[in-house]
């Protein structure tokens, strides 16, 4: 039984540092974007378009970190099919841009969603 405690004790240790040394930075915030914001231009006009929103993250990070954006609100003209593709571009360790293009007649009033941005610790 001692020995199965001694056990149980060097898993528990080597769990809480394994995870310490493999930790991550996690951060995550929520987006609106949409005529109202300026330089917005995708409720207007046809052929290619493309508008940026600039996210600061509130600490930077030690490394620049992964991030994936969801769109879960979207408001377009329903007159027309929906074409858009968004992405984060400009990744650094103090923020990043997502750009939401879209072409031909298609107009989005409005996008929103959420993003998550993660690094690996040193």
């Amino acid at each position: 039984m001692k020995h199965l405690s001694t056990l149980v004790l060097c898993f528990i240790i080597f769990c809480v540092f394994g995870s310490i040394a493999y930790s991550q930075e996690i951060q995550m915030g929520t987006f609106t974007y949409g005529a109202t914001n300026e330089g917005y231009a995708l409720h207007k006009g046809n052929g290619d378009r493309m508008s940026t929103l600039e996210i600061t993250f509130t600490k930077p990070f030690e490394v620049k970190p992964d991030v994936v954006i969801n769109v879960n609100t979207l408001d377009a003209e329903k007159s027309t099919n929906i074409r858009f593709t968004l992405k984060a571009v400009s990744i650094s360790r103090d923020g990043f841009t997502i750009q939401v293009k879209t072409w031909a007649d298609t107009q989005i009033n409005l996008i929103g969603g959420t993003w998550i941005a993660v690094a690996q610790k040193k």
